[in-house]
């Protein structure tokens, strides 16, 4: 009986496959795990070799595990459990591969996910340990083959090339004795190392879905099963066409797994991105358990666990120092190689490196909710994204490979008819079959696809959605907020300019303690002023805010309000007499703000929030790009326009409410530009929305990162560049390998037909088309890994 699991959220799974060797093996899997109750939608990455699936309510892994199998393919042992785990889900059922111990072993660790996570960490490495068995097991077989096919091929082609060698052979050893010889050679390549072939390929059709494997495996057995009738059964054979091919059926074979064993190396340095950032977790963490520091694994810290951090050693999970003091590397976040002060009350990330000084904090966030496994999930996701442009792919896959077996029918029964001889029918269908190639059909965008997130990634540019990469490389225009994105986020206090009858330190004083109640970084400045001071007031009262305007409170019987001009005319105040110190501070990009006790405009304050270092630079180089760039903010057009003059920055839109900047969008999109939107505020997240593209800073809020499509893991704007460049350089990789795969098929297969045998006499050879099938999977990953150099210029 299929045990469901319970669905505290709903979230993708994504579970390893073996077995798939090219696209029409995607489409088998999907279609199997789309018919499977409980599953939503189901998606197969052929580069990751994933299949990832969204669950209903009723969803069960043992039924989504028997579909797989019924198919022909396997979820190794344990990888339901862990991908299980992975996507937080609370009570797996027990996996088919595993024996009882193994499966209460994964419910004693999944118990234990419920109170700490487990890393991120771990789906990797144990899929890297299946990646490189099969790397192993593919290893032996291709020196098997290649030891058995070496001799076979040297004495067979030997005679045909070199004259004396051929009478050597005759008179040493017999034409008949030579082919027992061949066939002992052949048979032992065919079956043994050969076998994976026949055994995927050959049930394939008879499941309504034939591969690459189905073509290999009718071809090789075609040259085969007509070499085994001219050594045995030759009478069956005109006289002209007894004639063995069991060189042609073991090279097939040698140089077939010649090309898996390229593909697969290269597609391991393609997938390595996860494999960093997997490398990045710590093994074990010290924490306080009964009065002592202990050492445990990582994923044994609980929320709450007070964590011990020595020099050199890194963050194991996420949490707030609570005492000592250090200097912690945070490049792996936000790719600045300075390292950050950490002192009482400051943020740790796991992952990340300490430098000299030692310091406890108290763990908050911890296994798959750590910034570090977020970061995983989101690269494999995007690696596993299906883009638009598949779509047109998946649907030439879908008939790719039955129409060659029935071009290689037809291709026999018109030589058969019109050629020279049965053998020249049968060599010609035979390479029909090889050096058709839907493999690098089916890897020409998953491959770009996941080298390319990988590479983005490694620059600080996380893809939430998997569309985005394909259409951030046809935005023309990018939209910035002001605040927390082009600046630092962190404003100063540098001017509080008092009206006659109002001392500064008490209006400071007061300020503050409305301030206090509010989390605006323009609030936590003014706190921070009036505390270097010395300035307290009392708590504050009734306090309101309002959206874009200020916020109101009662302090010691007074009450205060403090915000822009536009809130000051909305109380029924003017701020006339403030107007050339306005004017003034707007021009030296600072933002004032004006405070009101009791009915009267007592000050006006000015906050400056400096541009972040490297901004100017990476403005420069989006307009290098061709890009427009614009900015969006809420602050006076005096303060914007200084900022946006630092920054390089051409086109302002200012004065915006919170509500108003998707207007604004609609404003700027006009023409028909396509537009991405930068911010990090949860004021930002309509807009964020709204674009074409919504990019958000990673240090900032999660409803801003939750509504973005591309998430900036480090705060400096050059990562907006950077993304774009990765867009760019993806989508031509995508279609620099789809016309390399489209083009050798169109190209080759009619010459594998023998087209050019009329007027030139020139037939292919099936060897040489196993070696271009295989060179053409080759030739489209290592075109993918020249991504890992994308950076812009």
């Amino acid at each position: 009986m299929n045990q469901t699991v319970k669905l505290p959220h709903i979230e993708p799974i994504s579970i390893p496959i073996e077995g798939m060797t090219c696209a029409s093996c995607v489409r088998r899997v999907e279609s199997a795990a789309a018919k499977v109750p409980g599953v939503a939608t189901s998606s197969v990455n052929f580069a990751t070799k994933k299949l990832t699936v969204e669950p209903t309510e009723n969803f069960s892994p043992e039924a989504l595990t028997a579909a797989i199998e019924k198919v022909g393919y396997e979820v190794p042992a344990g990888a339901m459990q862990r991908a299980l785990r992975d996507a937080g889900y609370a009570a797996p059922a027990a996996d088919p591969h595993a024996g009882h111990g193994a499966h209460d072993h994964a419910r004693q660790d999944h118990s234990h996910h419920q109170h700490a996570g487990h890393p991120a960490a771990d789906e990797p490495a144990g899929h890297d340990h299946m990646h490189m068995h099969g790397d192993a097991t593919l290893k032996r077989d291709l020196a098997i083959a290649a030891i058995l096919t070496l001799p076979l091929f040297v004495l067979e082609m030997g005679g045909h090339v070199y004259d004396p060698m051929h009478h050597w052979l005759m008179g040493v050893i017999s034409t008949q004795n030579l082919y027992y010889l061949y066939f002992a050679l052949a048979t032992i390549v065919i079956f043994g190392p050969g076998f994976r072939f026949l055994k995927s390929g050959l049930p394939a059709p008879f499941h309504g879905a034939p591969d690459m494997n189905s073509l290999v495996a009718v071809g090789v057995l075609a040259a085969y099963g007509y070499s085994l009738v001219a050594t045995f059964l030759p009478a069956l054979l005109p006289e002209n066409a007894r004639y063995v091919y069991y060189e042609a059926a073991t090279v097939i074979v040698t140089l077939i797994l010649f090309g898996r064993m390229l593909e697969a190396r290269a597609s391991g340095r393609a997938s390595q991105a996860i494999s960093k950032l997997a490398g990045l977790q710590a093994k074990t963490a010290r924490v306080e358990r009964d009065g002592k520091a202990v050492d445990i694994p990582t994923e044994e810290v609980v929320v709450g666990d007070v964590v011990v951090i020595r020099p050199g050693e890194r963050v194991p999970v996420d949490g707030t120092v609570i005492d000592g003091a250090s200097h912690v590397d945070e490049s792996m976040i936000s790719g600045e190689p300075l390292p950050v002060e950490k002192g009482e009350g400051a943020t740790v990330i796991g992952g990340t490196i300490n430098k000299t000084g030692s310091f406890r904090f108290k763990a908050e966030k911890v296994g798959r909710d750590t910034m570090l496994a977020q970061i995983i999930r989101m690269v494999e996701q995007a690696q596993g994204a299906k883009l638009p442009i598949q779509t047109m792919v998946d649907k030439v896959t879908a008939w790719f490979v039955p129409a060659v077996i029935a071009l290689a029918v037809a291709t026999f029964f018109a030589w058969l008819a019109f050629g020279p001889s049965l053998s020249h029918a049968v060599v010609a269908a035979v390479a029909v079959l090889i050096i058709a190639c839907p493999c690098a059909m089916g890897l020409a965008v998953p491959t770009s696809i996941m080298v390319g997130s990988g590479r983005a990634a490694e620059l600080g540019v996380l893809f939430r959605k998997g569309d985005a990469l394909q259409e951030l490389r046809s935005v023309d225009m990018v939209v910035f907020d002001k605040t927390g994105t082009i600046t630092k986020g962190q404003p100063e206090l540098t001017d509080l300019v008092a009206a006659e009858g109002f001392a500064e330190d008490e209006v400071l004083a007061l300020v503050a303690a409305v301030e206090g109640r509010s989390e605006h970084p323009i609030a936590e400045a003014i706190v921070r002023a009036a505390e270097e001071k010395g300035l307290t007031a009392e708590p504050a009262t009734g306090f309101q805010a309002t959206a874009g305007y200020g916020i109101e409170a009662d302090v010691a019987g007074r009450r205060i309000a403090v915000g822009a001009d536009r809130f000051m005319e909305k109380l029924g105040l003017s701020v006339a007499s403030f107007a050339e110190a306005a004017a003034r501070l707007g021009d030296e990009g600072k933002t004032p703000l004006y405070a009101a006790i009791d009915g009267k405009v007592a000050a006006a304050i000015a906050v400056t929030d400096p541009i972040k270092p490297g901004s100017a630079a990476a403005i420069a180089a989006m307009k290098e790009m061709g890009l427009t760039v614009a900015m969006v903010t809420g602050d006076n057009r005096r303060t914007a326009q200084a900022v946006a003059r630092q920054a390089g920055i051409d086109r302002v839109v200012a004065e915006v409410l919170p509500d108003g900047k998707v207007a604004a969008i609609h404003d700027l999109r006009a023409g028909g530009r396509k537009l991405a939107f930068v911010g990090d505020g949860i004021n930002d997240a309509p807009a964020l929305a709204e674009a074409d593209i919504g990019i958000a800073v990673g240090t900032g809020t999660d409803v801003a990162i939750e509504s973005a499509d591309v998430v900036l893991s480090g705060g400096a704007l050059s990562g907006v560049a950077d993304a774009i460049a990765v867009s760019r350089a993806t989508i031509r990789n995508i279609k620099e390998n789809l016309f390399w795969a489209f083009g050798y098929n169109v190209a080759l297969i009619p010459v594998a037909a023998g087209v050019l045998y009329p007027a030139f006499g020139i037939q292919l050879s099936p060897m040489i088309a196993a070696g271009a099938m295989a060179f053409s999977s080759v030739f489209v990953v290592l075109n993918a890994l020249r991504l890992r150099a994308v950076k812009v210029k």
